[in-house]
């Protein structure tokens, strides 16, 4: 499994938006699908809220990619 981490600078980010910032989908559509089809996991649970608000501490998981977000210094 890849581990990235992403600097969040706002207080939190939609979780179509974080999958499709990363590139792991190529749109915000196809983001929406990977969630709306179970692919996604946030903090060790099955997520299927596009718009989930994912904060800092959080750890997202999906299609073999693991995400930590954490905060940024800015």
């Amino acid at each position: 499994m890849a581990i990235q981490t992403f600097e969040l600078r706002n207080e939190y980010i939609a979780l179509c938006d974080l999958i499709k910032n990363l590139g792991i989908s190529h749109s915000g559509g196809a983001a929406k699908l990977m969630v709306a089809e179970g692919l996604v996991e946030v903090d060790g649970v099955l997520e299927s809220r596009k718009t989930a608000k994912i904060r800092a501490g959080m750890v997202v998981k999906v299609l073999g990619e693991e995400i930590h977000v954490v905060a940024s210094d800015a």
